[in-house]
């Protein structure tokens, strides 16, 4: 091998290397200089709107069920189910529920036996049994006609009376200011952050709105239980900084 050649494939070879790396240098050095110059014009804020609201919406249903223990018990235990289901339906109605919020579905038969360790039959039971349930926007029915269907246990009904769910379902209502407040929000943060860096909040970038959430106003977060319900929604903007 002709060492001039050796030689000057060599020298190629490196000022190849030199230029690939001082293009690469420069690629992120403009790479780090645009960042930086992102991160001096723009500022970053999330804006928070709340609003405690009343539900419109409860769903809630009463259980009932008369037991027996023999199979010739059933007529009876039928005519005790009827009885029950008509007095649950007679108390709605009063407290003013009409027919198209009240729900009752066929009442339900069930047998359990119970046996020994030989297998032989020594107990059973036969139930008979429904359920009612309300779907209304007249929320504030519900609390008052629980009270008259719990008075049902002092007579020695078997009565479930289930914990109603509520539900708030007006979020298009206030939906547009509640978004409104957020993004005010964010801009007064951006302008702390704006003010502390000697620069002025200028126009939107770019914005993100979050979910809006909807939770019982109470200690216990994520639960339907209660009537009064806290409206959450989180946008987040990026706004340009002007000198």
């Amino acid at each position: 091998m002709n060492p001039s050649n050796a030689s000057g494939r060599t020298l190629v070879l490196v000022s190849l290397i030199l230029s690939v790396g001082i293009a690469t240098c420069g690629y992120f050095a403009s790479r780090t200089l645009y960042n930086a110059k992102v991160a001096v014009n723009t500022a970053q804020a999330k804006g928070l709107a709340e609003r405690i609201v009343t539900a419109d919406q409860a769903n809630w249903t009463v259980g009932f069920s008369v037991a027996g223990k023999s199979k010739s018990e059933i007529p009876e235990l039928y005519r005790q189910a009827e009885s029950q289901q008509k007095q649950i339906l007679e108390i709605l109605e009063k407290a003013g529920f009409t027919d198209s919020e009240i729900r009752a579905e066929i009442l339900g038969y069930s047998m359990q036996e119970y046996r020994d360790e030989n297998q032989n039959l020594v107990d059973e039971t036969h139930r008979l049994g429904g359920s009612i349930t309300v779907s209304t926007s007249r929320v504030e029915l519900v609390d008052p006609a629980r009270a008259e269907v719990n008075k049902l246990l002092a007579q020695g009904m078997d009565i479930s009376d289930y914990a109603p769910k509520y539900n708030f379902t007006g979020i298009n209502e206030i939906k547009p200011a509640m978004l409104k407040e957020a993004a005010q929000n964010a801009r007064i943060a951006a302008s702390e952050f704006a003010s502390n860096a000697g620069t002025k909040v200028g126009k939107i970038r770019s914005a993100y709105q979050g979910g809006f959430t909807v939770e019982d106003a109470s200690s216990y977060k994520g639960g339907s239980s209660s009537i009064t319900k806290e409206v959450r929604v989180v946008t987040t903007i990026d706004f340009y900084l002007t000198d």
